[in-house]
């Protein structure tokens, strides 16, 4: 069955035989049309683009006949780059190691953990938030804490106790008991045990609200008179910015 001489609306299933098809396919990968051989997209067999057009029809086609894949179309080039040469993609590789990850283009996949990029983020960075307790959920709770905040307002605030050791975490606690403010509405990240500094974890919570779309800064945290301890040794205020 040669896929330009059939036209099928998108949503129908491809009946009969792969083994039947055109050795030159026509995708459309989320918008992206593309054409390439059936050998380039089977050349990893374990992966799952390679089970995608093996044995029975798993794809459905567009009303143009060429074959549908529901995923971002932008990076399926790096995908089929690397089919065709082996060669590696240096641009936009967060997003080019999530689509391997979802072909499960094994060989791929190892090399881009392998990059610097995914490296750093991979063995550095997430090891070191793996060390920070209860570290997603606390930045969830302060996106609901600001969300909750921002009925007719332009910014919100959420005030952040950082603390590196258990000492800290004492005196923090101490702190909290003479702040002058609901203690529950405050998000508590540490201690943890690990090298990076709070400095450095101050920037992976800004870099991580920043990723699920929200604008956001920091500043230490000037707390009211009456303050047993200097805020800024524990306390920061992110502020959310909505418009």
């Amino acid at each position: 069955m040669s896929i330009s001489s059939e036209h099928k609306p998108l949503g129908k299933q491809v009946t009969g035989s792969l083994h039947m098809l055109s050795p030159i396919v026509e995708l459309n990968v989320g918008g992206e049309m593309y054409t390439t051989t059936l050998s380039t997209l089977k050349k990893h067999p374990g992966s799952k683009l390679a089970e995608m057009f093996t044995g029975q029809p798993k794809l459905r086609t567009d009303s143009e006949g060429r074959f549908f894949i529901d995923r971002p179309g932008t990076y399926f080039k790096y995908i089929l780059e690397y089919l065709r040469s082996n060669q590696v993609p240096t641009q936009c590789i967060q997003d080019v190691y999530k689509e391997a990850l979802f072909y499960d283009i094994e060989p791929l996949i190892k090399q881009l953990e392998d990059s610097p990029q995914i490296f750093g983020e991979l063995v550095a960075r997430r090891q070191f938030l793996a060390r920070v307790p209860n570290y997603s959920e606390n930045i969830e709770l302060m996106i609901r804490i600001a969300r909750a905040e921002a009925v007719a307002s332009r910014q919100s605030s959420v005030i952040v106790c950082v603390v590196r050791t258990e000492e800290d975490a004492a005196r923090c606690q101490d702190a909290l008991n003479s702040l002058d403010m609901d203690k529950k509405s405050v998000v508590k990240f540490g201690p943890w045990k690990a090298v990076p500094s709070i400095s450095d974890l101050l920037d992976c919570i800004q870099m991580d609200v920043e990723a699920k779309g929200y604008k956001i800064s920091f500043q230490p945290h000037v707390a009211e008179k009456g303050f047993r301890f200097k805020s800024h040794d524990f306390f920061y205020k992110f502020l959310f910015t909505w418009w």
